[in-house]
């Protein structure tokens, strides 16, 4: 039987055990003395690296937690997984909302609640898919931008003790809108900290992370259907358990204005087709290399109940916004790489303050509010805030491909 964890262990990450696991144990008071009889509110929860924050989290026994999240199914499988897991401590106040942060609802939420010690908010657009046409640009720029101003404000009125907002490495050097979107994020978010404490972290792909192109390949295999991927696409990766694990210690230990990043090397960065090539042997089959979506389409619906190989189809990248290799920092930040054993943290760089983010933001607004907007305007907007934002319009997107 195909054990995920175990695949992800020993054919992307190639450790058996977490990279952080040692920093955990490092600061395990510290940890301890923060989260132990906290109140804590996690926004977008139910997702891949919000769920696996809270499962970080947890052990550290909270007094109470409350999780959001728009994806109702995701929280009830959120529920029973915490629920099911042998020694994971689950607070008696234990409460999740089918909501959007945005909602009026989470207001009144918060305001009752009067606040919590930690708020971390996980909620966001975070593929490069997300960048279309005009109308999934607004979308995306309005979740992660727009309504988080509206969360920060709300947040200065019972300001936390520890506040997260989750970035991305595609933030660094960023070349399509959702990473631009990010960085906008990181400024906006930073700007906040004379009222309360704000990090964030740049971490790698999580491994098999829900919507993930690898996460695809379990659908695409359960229903027969061919896998694809880029060829010359390096990335690095980690474990959905690490991805909570980054958080939580950036969130805990995280001075005002740090982001965290996985210390990895560049040799250990992979192609998508390599992970493919493995995750094919490891589901008991042979590779069957196509040359094209219609050969692959065509052999797979032929394969019959028991095949002996499976059709992959294997490409160059040729989309909007894919950057051919990550990058965690920039020329100009301050690092350091000797606090933690397995992170390094950006501890100063160049921010917008708020005025400026205001500014940008109403320029935003202002341009929504066109019947006409196009997406190269939206473009030529994030370039006036974001000077190095490199940009490449392709004319292709992700949802044309395979």
């Amino acid at each position: 039987m195909f054990n995920l964890n175990n695949f992800i262990s020993t054919s992307i990450t190639f450790r058996r055990n977490s990279l952080f696991a040692a920093d955990i144990a490092m600061n395990k008071d510290a940890l301890s003395r923060e989260i132990n009889g906290s109140k804590v509110c996690v926004i977008g929860g139910a997702g891949s690296i919000g769920s696996s924050f809270i499962k970080a989290l947890l052990p550290f026994e909270p007094k109470s937690l409350v999780v959001v999240d728009l994806n109702e199914n995701g929280l009830a499988e959120l529920v029973r997984d915490v629920r099911s897991t042998d020694g994971l401590f689950v607070p008696e106040e234990f409460r999740c909302y089918t909501l959007n942060f945005a909602d009026p609802i989470f207001e009144r939420i918060f305001r009752e609640e009067k606040g919590f010690d930690i708020v971390a908010n996980f909620s966001a657009h975070k593929h490069v898919r997300s960048e279309k046409d005009r109308y999934s640009v607004q979308a995306l720029l309005e979740n992660n931008v727009i309504k988080a101003k509206s969360l920060m404000d709300l947040l200065t009125v019972y300001p936390p003790k520890h506040f997260f907002c989750v970035s991305t490495d595609k933030a660094a050097n960023p070349v399509n809108i959702m990473g631009a979107s990010k960085r906008i994020m990181e400024d906006l978010v930073m700007s906040y900290n004379p009222f309360f404490k704000v990090t964030t972290a740049r971490f790698a792909n999580v491994a098999f992370s829900n919507g993930s192109l690898p996460d695809g390949w379990l659908h695409r295999l359960q229903k027969r259907q061919p896998l694809a991927a880029p060829s010359d696409v390096k990335r690095y990766f980690v474990s959905p358990e690490e991805s909570g694990q980054i958080c939580m210690l950036a969130c805990i230990l995280g001075k005002p204005g740090e982001v965290f990043f996985p210390k990895l090397g560049e040799n250990q960065m992979l192609t998508f087709s390599a992970i493919c090539d493995d995750f094919v042997k490891a589901e008991g089959f042979e590779k069957r290399e196509c040359f094209t979506d219609d050969e692959a389409r065509r052999y797979a619906s032929h394969m019959g109940d028991d095949p002996k190989d499976y059709p992959v189809v294997y490409f160059q990248s040729d989309t909007t916004g894919e950057k051919s290799y990550e990058e965690f920092y920039v020329p100009g930040e301050k690092i350091d790489l000797d606090r933690f054993k397995a992170l390094g943290v950006v501890e100063h760089t160049h921010r917008h303050d708020i005025a400026e983010v205001n500014d940008f933001l109403n320029t935003l607004e202002q341009l929504f509010a066109r019947d006409h907007f196009t997406k190269a305007q939206v473009v030529t907007a994030i370039k006036e805030f974001i000077p190095n934002f490199e940009h490449e319009e392709k004319g292709k997107n992700l949802d044309q491909k395979m």
